[in-house]
């Protein structure tokens, strides 16, 4: 599952002591977060957010697009959540579950009081559904088969009775709780479009399209669709049905209407919320220091910043299956990845694109994350174009004809594409930056700009030579597992290593040593639940990441944000992404 930045300041202790046989309950209504500085909110009002870009759909699972997800985290609820305050996990639309002694079967409870937002019953046939048939069918696109493929097999969802579901697992699986924050869908709407109901399985990504009758799309989340104009503004309402209330007992959400507002360029949407048009922005720190300053001279808004847990750090990646052969073998060497990654100068990146809001990176575990950060920032180097130099030298890739670029053995020029988001805050100066010392290394470096929206599609289409990017961090590494598990569906820097289909198995044939070692480790850790077990397996996963480099990390930003002072209730201790910040906490003064 795809979510977007947040922050943390401090180790995170969910997902370890899950495994239990314990049940769990949390009540309808929202904790007392009074600590947090979250008080009775005033009924009313609209509240407006950024959209970077259109949504490709309004049906989750049909399309891997990070606007989609900023809506449908307004529409949509899973079994499970994370408490604000202690960020432990507790009942959403669960209200209680248990775990057998042996961590194979979860029994879950659901509550008898949600509807979905047309007035129909909520059942646990509707949680059977979504996982059998949507999130687990292998042509959703943006489903997740293999974190629901446990010990080699499917995991087997039964509705009990109305209000109760049973997962049963091969094995047990200390991370599976922390999966079960996916967004549950109404089976009333999708069945037709379901293999259940008849169909193809690709036939699941056709609904809601962007064009769909605003009433069709159905969720139990705190807001419905109202309208949506192309290109403009994606507009919710409260949903009438919704089944949360606050600590005192009021109905949420306390604003009438929610809208995002589609603005590309990021400056013209820090133009937007200096005119007032935008309740709260993120930013970069990039554009840190001009916001801090108006705030400062006293602009009606406040600026919070903190160092960030979850969030997207940026990396450099190679396409190891490039079309030319001489690239093609070029990337797959550790030695050239090694010496590029001391050509990356990451103090002046964080220095002048992040101004100094952003810190060294981890390798696929945030440093912030005390619960499995492995500290592998000596494997990071140093920026060093000498040493750059020297190693590639040792690859025999030399200026054997005097135009200042080094030549691949046989001639050919060490040149190539580095594709980039031209609409961005941080990848146009991030790039330059690059191509410019790459070329003082003798590397000719062409920039190919398109809209960041399509970055990810371009790579997992394999229609690049070299990337920048970047991919959300989460509590537990078994969340990324799609991501860096080599086979995984968004491995898109070593594609051969996919299944030859859907539902197949990786082809470990394709993968180098240490890429096995990898793909072994997540699926040791997956059914692992000694805990310090599980840990010496990631660390061990970290270091084969920062010593053979898949990909190159080049920092890790720290979460900033702009907030209007007529906004009250506003938490930005984790950022903003699902289950964190939710809008129906937030008010108009």
């Amino acid at each position: 599952m795809r979510y977007s930045g947040k922050v943390w300041t401090a180790g995170l202790t969910v997902g370890l002591a899950l495994l239990s046989s314990a049940a769990f309950a949390a009540p309808k209504k929202m904790a007392d977060l009074s600590a947090l500085g979250i008080t009775g909110g005033k009924t009313g009002g609209t509240y407006s957010l950024a959209l970077g870009d259109s949504p490709q759909s309004f049906n989750y699972y049909g399309a891997i697009d990070n606007n989609l997800g900023l809506v449908a985290q307004q529409l949509f609820d899973g079994l499970l959540e994370f408490n604000l305050q202690t960020y432990k996990l507790e009942g959403a639309l669960a209200e209680s579950w248990k775990i057998s002694s042996d961590g194979k079967v979860y029994t879950f409870k659901l509550r008898k009081d949600v509807k979905w937002s047309d007035g129909k019953d909520f059942t646990a046939d509707d949680v059977v559904f979504t996982y059998d048939q949507v999130i687990t069918n292998p042509e959703a696109k943006s489903g997740d088969v293999a974190n629901f493929t446990i010990g080699g097999q499917k995991v087997k969802f039964e509705a009990v009775d109305k209000l109760t579901v049973r997962m049963t697992l091969a094995k047990a699986a200390p991370a599976f709780l922390l999966q079960l924050r996916a967004f549950i869908v109404p089976k009333h709407k999708f069945l037709k479009y379901s293999v259940e109901g008849g169909a193809k399985p690709a036939d699941i990504n056709t609904v809601w399209p962007t064009n769909v009758d605003p009433s069709e799309v159905v969720g139990t989340g705190a807001f419905k669709l109202a309208s949506y104009t192309a290109g403009q503004k994606v507009a919710l309402v409260r949903n009438p049905n919704y089944w949360k209330v606050d600590s005192s007992g009021q109905k949420l959400p306390y604003m009438d209407k929610l809208e995002f507002l589609i603005i590309r360029d990021p400056q013209q949407q820090v133009a937007g919320f200096l005119a007032g048009n935008l309740d709260q922005l993120n930013i970069t720190g990039a554009q840190f220091p001009d916001l801090k300053a108006k705030e400062v001279a006293g602009a009606t808004f406040k600026v919070f910043r903190f160092t960030a847990l979850f969030g997207s750090p940026p990396h450099l990646a190679f396409n190891f299956d490039a079309k030319e052969p001489v690239l093609q073998k070029l990337f797959s060497d550790v030695k050239f990845r090694q010496a590029v990654q001391s050509a990356v100068n990451r103090p002046r990146i964080i220095d002048t694109i992040y101004n100094g809001l952003a810190t060294l990176p981890g390798h696929g575990v945030a440093p912030a994350n005390g619960d499995w950060y492995a500290d592998t920032t000596k494997y990071l180097g140093k920026f060093d174009l000498a040493a750059a130099g020297s190693a590639l030298d040792k690859l025999k890739i030399k200026d054997t004809d005097g135009d200042g670029v080094r030549n691949i053995p046989g001639g050919k020029n060490l040149e190539f594409d580095l594709t980039y988001g031209t609409d961005s805050s941080v990848y146009p100066a991030m790039a330059s930056i690059l191509q410019n010392d790459f070329k003082a290394l003798g590397i000719k470096v062409n920039l190919k700009g398109i809209l960041a929206k399509d970055l990810l599609a371009t790579g997992r289409a394999g229609n690049f030579e070299a990337i920048l990017l970047a991919f959300g961090d989460q509590p537990d590494p078994e969340l990324r597992k799609p991501i860096w598990q080599p086979g995984g569906s968004l491995y898109y820097w070593h594609r051969s290593t996919l299944p030859a289909k859907d539902g197949d198995p990786a082809n470990t044939a394709a993968m180098a040593p240490w890429e096995k070692q990898i793909y072994d480790i997540f699926n040791s850790a997956a059914t692992e639940t000694n805990k310090a077990k599980r840990k010496a397996l990631y660390t061990r996963w970290q270091y084969l990441f920062a010593q053979n480099l898949p990909v190159i990390m080049i920092a890790k930003p720290n979460n900033v944000a702009v907030v209007q002072n007529r906004v009250g209730n506003y938490i930005y201790n984790l950022g903003v992404i699902p289950g964190y910040n939710p809008v129906p906490l937030v008010f108009e003064k």
